[in-house]
């Protein structure tokens, strides 16, 4: 067996695929233990044949497959057509041309007595197409059903072959017919030695001259020539005709099948292999108007391990990509697919094709981009959102009443699909998708067309915090700030406040909700995510007390799994430096589960003591109690008053009010109401939003051994 690699035949453009697969093809009917896989952008053959005898073999030996479409105008069977090609083939006497002569012939006589100035149409295509499949021989029903599919009442057209065998005007089976004149010397002007020529190029990468000015169709948009195609204003299309030939040939591999889609549907629905609906994202060349007016991506499979015809056959002919227990409808589907596969049946990647509309109205198919495969099948963390949910919000977001700002949130969610499916996401990565989703939760909230048909986004894990954590300070707070609740009886999730969701249910709260037995209903939690951070952090802070009175709750709802550190908090209160982060954080983080958090530590640094003692009246009285800091029948109740005074600019009062509270709770503060320690430089607004961010228990312990007097907890002892 030699190895022999074909450097002409390439995965990019379309036309290098096919006549990969076309080569493939014609030598395994002749010697069927041929072999092939991709290595290095070419395609590698096994084969008992020599590079001369492979050439012997399409130059003598070569028996074309009968390729026609009677059903289409500019085929060469109506009176406007051009029927050289025909004509030369029928008049030929080579032996290799016999089943093509016969099947030429059976579709004249068919064609007999019917209108032949123009092709049929409507119905009357339609009945030709069925009568051809009942007329024409096994040999060519590989080229029917890779042409038209016939379901039900209308023909439908897989997009690799356009509409039926044509592109436009560009019908493909009298192309392949003049190209075969031409590479098998059957006019008696092409010689075998310029054949041989196009030939080593088509196959090996050889330098051959004088391509032919012909069409090539969508298959290779290079050489479509037109504006901007050379160094001049303008080019001509330029072909080889071997590429066009062997290209048809392989494309006969994609044959068409009709699948049914429920019990109720008679005929079913196209399947074609490896084909979906075009999505607008995963490549810069594409837009939104490329993917409304596609016909289609083509995912084509490349596998590096040696495979037989009867093998790729099978891949190809199987090419059914599901995505669970659906099939892949579209290309953002079908990128998530084969993530979870794995080594798909030994593919190691795809090159995505988008069938697009360009150069006027012709279609080009535009290679996007390459698509590798893992090893091993693996989930995203983007695939917790696919349970209904992202396919309702997709649907919406493609409407034509629904706003920009939802078509660019979705262009950008898919983007984030095609970038880290079936990767491993970095630190930066989660938190960039995380802060999309909260964007798209928050434009979601803010559209009543949009609550209507789209619920809020799904509880996502404590997977996405794990990843996203970069142990910043500015995580640390916007995490902890994510995972405050409520009681356990009356649950108060912070994305409750930040959007109009139910606390308990995964659905909008709207007015007129009316169910008696909910004890939220007729309540507004929802506070929102607008003005600057520390404004939204007070808002949300008196509205939690307030949620706290009215459900009549036996703590405050300030707990959470995760907290900041005392060192978080200063450099907080310090500096406005790190608030934009947060706000952009917080939102998406308050759709996961916050997992809790290991570390108990206080962190370094210290808080002032002023700061202490308005913290501590907003430690929840569970914390205060595992600290010992008093019984487990006492209550510390936050001062009525007190965050009001802070929040405009009356610190000193604030403090004294703080020391009132602690004093009259029993627990005594080291500093005597003469002697109360200064807020000192901290802006008063800030320590106010402080207040709403959780510690960490050691922290927490730390703030109690620095002003209380007499505590379970000694300062610098660990906390468990």
């Amino acid at each position: 067996m030699n190895d022999i690699t074909l450097v002409g035949c390439s995965p990019t453009p379309l036309a290098g695929y096919l006549k990969a697969l076309g080569v493939l093809r014609l030598l395994s009917a002749r010697h069927r233990e041929t072999r092939a896989a991709w290595r290095n952008e070419s395609l590698l053959v096994q084969t008992p044949l020599t590079r001369e005898q492979m050439e012997q073999f399409f130059l003598h030996d070569y028996q074309p497959t009968p390729v026609m479409a009677p059903w289409n105008g500019g085929s060469g069977f109506y009176e406007k057509d051009n029927k050289d090609a025909l004509e030369i083939i029928l008049a030929s006497n080579q032996p290799r041309l016999d089943l093509y002569r016969n099947c030429l012939r059976m579709v004249e006589d068919a064609l007999a007595g019917m209108d032949r100035s123009t092709s049929p149409k409507g119905d009357e295509k339609a009945l030709l197409l069925i009568r051809m499949r009942g007329l024409l021989p096994d040999e060519v029903i590989a080229w029917l059903d890779a042409a038209v599919l016939l379901a039900g009442d209308t023909p439908q057209y897989p997009p690799l072959l356009g509409t039926g065998g044509n592109d436009g005007r560009l019908d493909f089976t009298n192309n392949f017919m003049q190209r075969l004149v031409e590479v098998l010397c059957l006019d008696g002007k092409s010689a075998e030695t310029e054949s041989r020529d196009w030939l080593r190029l088509t196959l090996f990468g050889d330098t051959a001259p004088g391509l032919t000015k012909k069409a090539i169709g969508q298959f290779s948009p290079g050489q479509a020539g037109g504006p901007n195609g050379t160094t001049g204003f303008d080019a001509d299309a330029a072909m080889n005709p071997w590429d066009f030939v062997l290209m048809i040939e392989g494309a006969l591999l994609f044959a068409a099948a009709a699948v049914r889609r429920n019990a109720d549907d008679p005929y079913g629905v196209l399947s074609y292999p490896f084909t979906v609906r075009t999505v607008g994202a995963g490549s810069g060349s594409l837009g939104e108007g490329d993917a409304a007016n596609a016909r289609g991506e083509l995912w084509m499979p490349l596998w590096n391990q040696l495979a037989s015809y009867v093998e790729v056959r099978a891949l190809l002919s199987e090419g059914r990509v599901a995505l669970g227990r659906k099939p892949a409808r579209d290309a953002l589907d079908f990128v998530r697919a084969i993530h979870h596969l794995g080594g798909y049946r030994g593919i190691r990647s795809f090159q995505r094709y988008g069938l697009l509309m360009r150069s006027g109205k012709a279609y080009l198919a535009t290679p996007l981009e390459r698509i590798e495969v893992t090893d091993k099948p693996r989930t995203n963390l983007l695939d917790e959102l696919d349970q209904g949910w992202l396919e309702r919000f997709r649907k919406f977001a493609q409407g034509e009443t629904a706003a920009n700002r939802f078509q660019a949130l979705r262009h950008r969610l898919e983007n984030a699909f095609f970038d880290f499916s079936g990767k491993e996401l970095s630190r930066e990565e989660t938190q960039a998708i995380l802060v999309l989703l909260g964007e798209i939760q928050s434009a979601l909230a803010g559209s009543s067309k949009a609550r209507e048909v789209v619920d809020p986004l799904p509880r996502l894990s404590e997977q996405w915090v794990r990843h996203a954590n970069d142990h910043t300070p500015t995580f640390r707070i916007a995490r902890a700030l994510a995972g405050l609740r409520g009681g356990d009886t009356i649950p108060l999730p912070l994305r409750a406040q930040l959007f109009p969701v139910h606390p308990r249910h995964n659905k909008w709260i709207e007015e007129a909700d009316t169910d008696a037995k909910d004890p939220y209903r007729g309540i507004r939690i929802c506070t929102g995510t607008a003005g600057s951070l520390h404004h939204m952090l007070q808002d949300l802070l008196e509205r939690r007390l307030w949620l706290a009175e009215k459900f009549e709750l036996k703590d405050k709802p300030l707990q959470s799994p995760a907290g900041a550190t005392l060192e978080d908090i200063a450099v907080f209160l310090q500096s406005d430096s790190m608030d934009q982060r947060i706000a952009v954080l917080l939102p998406g983080l308050s759709l996961c589960a916050v997992p809790r958090e290991d570390d108990r530590s206080s962190g370094d640094g210290s808080l002032p003591s002023a700061f202490a003692l308005l913290k501590l009246c907003f430690t929840p009285d569970s914390i205060l109690r595992s600290l010992c800091a008093f019984g487990q029948d006492e209550h510390l109740p936050v001062p009525a008053g007190m965050l009001p005074q802070l929040a405009s600019g009356q610190s000193e009062r604030a403090v004294l009010t703080a020391w009132r509270r602690l004093h009259a709770s029993g627990l005594n503060p080291l500093f005597s109401r003469n002697d109360l320690p200064s807020i000192g430089g901290i802006r008063p607004e800030r320590a106010a939003a402080a207040l709403l961010i959780p510690l960490r228990y050691g922290a927490y312990a730390k703030l109690v051994c620095s002003v209380l007097k007499k505590t379970g907890v000694e300062v610098g002892s660990p906390v468990a």
